[in-house]
């Protein structure tokens, strides 16, 4: 989960320091297999700024 006092665009940095958290672990894991996957990355839910949608209970 991610809380920001920011106005706007928060969700978009949110899913890529996601993405490239994931994308860190399986460089760091490739060595062992190749047998991964990186799935179900989203945003689950907005509060805030132009239009909420999704889980917006915190």
């Amino acid at each position: 989960m991610v809380r920001t006092k920011a106005e706007t665009g928060v969700e978009m940095e949110a899913l890529t320091a996601v993405g490239v958290a994931a994308l860190t672990l399986y460089d760091m894991c490739k060595a062992i297999t190749h047998k991964m996957e990186i799935s179900d990355v989203r945003l689950v839910g907005k509060h805030g700024g132009k239009r909420d949608f999704g889980q917006t209970e915190l």
